[in-house]
């Protein structure tokens, strides 16, 4: 029998008026024999964008949708939880999510799913090969990867997509396309995984909450995996917002201090305060030393603290997976457009030693 699909997209502003209706009429070609149903979050709603989108959709002959309406922008987190939760209410048993910026190749769904069924009790996520719109031949994400104090990057970002062997051809997922954590802009989720670990946290707003979703997934004993047959086109624009400092940097060290043990969280300490100078310094020399301030800020405040500590307690008790298990996906290197130079070559190899060490002790 084939499973209910719940298709869950983000608008803000003038999004759906740039990329709707190319995105819609990619959902539509889908060759997913199953029931799909499209739901969309408008955040920071107004009659304008509301009745566009409807209009997009009906136009499409798009009968089987609901739009939620959100007054203010409630960001990525809460914009995809909304329409998640009514998803679930309404008893979906896949819940993708898409960026509304991708056109999705007709038979990116099917793949999706013939991703999980293969090995369905394990499997909790999947994520699309995700390539770039304007040069198609190059990726934008296999997967993302979680660097051990943090930070979380794109896995083969601008590199070009060379084919697996004809014998791998027709597998829907093997153990070597499993991967750290998939990007929230192109993932399948099971209904079991979300019941099991939660949705998305809220507090992170933007950016790193597919990260701590995807380390949750792993903790909680399932798999990410990515399926390469599955193939969207992102029409990716690189940000060089100041304001997206506070939120990377801010959000990263939640994740860290959510999901490690906290002998882990001791041992990883010298290299987190080594990083935590380089990074005042790069604030200075970038412009965003006041966004890296309030990161400081934020973590004065007891009501953050509390809301960490609770979210740390269900992880840790609910927890399958060991550390020494799961740092196998993770990296000592990282890698960054915006600081993609000697400098950061330099503090690759030292934290790169440093991990190589440090992991040898981890036990737990």
């Amino acid at each position: 029998m084939n499973k209910r699909i719940a298709i869950i997209t983000l608008n803000w502003q003038d999004y759906a008026k740039k990329y709707l209706a190319e995105y819609i009429d990619s959902i539509k070609k889908q060759d997913y024999a199953g029931e799909m149903k499209i739901f969309i979050t408008d955040n920071e709603s107004t009659e304008e964008s509301y009745e566009y989108v409807r209009n997009i959709l009906m136009e499409q002959n798009t009968n089987n949708f609901e739009i939620i309406r959100n007054k203010n922008n409630d960001g990525f987190a809460k914009g995809n939880n909304d329409c998640i939760k009514l998803a679930m209410a309404q008893g979906f048993d896949y819940i993708i999510l898409f960026n509304i910026d991708m056109v999705v190749k007709s038979e990116c769904v099917s793949k999706m799913v013939e991703a999980v069924e293969i090995q369905p009790t394990q499997v909790g996520a999947v994520q699309a090969r995700i390539m770039l719109w304007q040069e198609k031949e190059k990726i934008n994400s296999l997967g993302n990867v979680t660097h051990f104090l943090g930070f979380g990057y794109a896995s083969g970002y601008r590199e070009e997509y060379v084919r697996l062997p004809s014998r791998h051809e027709h597998e829907a997922s093997r153990n070597d396309d499993e991967i750290c954590y998939p990007s929230g802009a192109a993932v399948l989720f099971t209904r079991q995984v979300l019941e099991k670990v939660g949705l998305f946290d809220e507090e992170f707003w933007m950016y790193n909450e597919d990260q701590d979703l995807g380390w949750r997934i792993w903790l909680a004993g399932f798999s990410c995996v990515l399926a390469r047959q599955a193939v969207v086109y992102h029409k990716y624009e690189f940000c060089r917002s100041i304001k997206k400092y506070y939120w990377m940097d801010r959000n990263r060290i939640v994740v860290i201090l959510k999901n490690y043990r906290f002998a882990t969280l001791l041992l990883i300490a010298p290299a987190f305060l080594v990083m935590e100078i380089g990074l005042i310094l790069f604030a200075l020399k970038g412009g965003w030393f006041k966004e890296k301030i309030n990161v400081y800020k934020y973590f004065l405040k007891l009501k953050n603290w509390r809301h960490i500590m609770s979210e740390r307690k269900k992880i840790q008790s609910a927890r399958i997976l060991s550390d020494k298990n799961i740092i196998k996906l993770f990296s000592g290197k990282i890698w960054y457009q915006e600081i993609g130079d000697a400098r950061l070559k330099a503090a690759n190899m030292i934290f790169n030693v440093y991990w190589k060490i440090i992991k040898v002790l981890i036990v737990w």
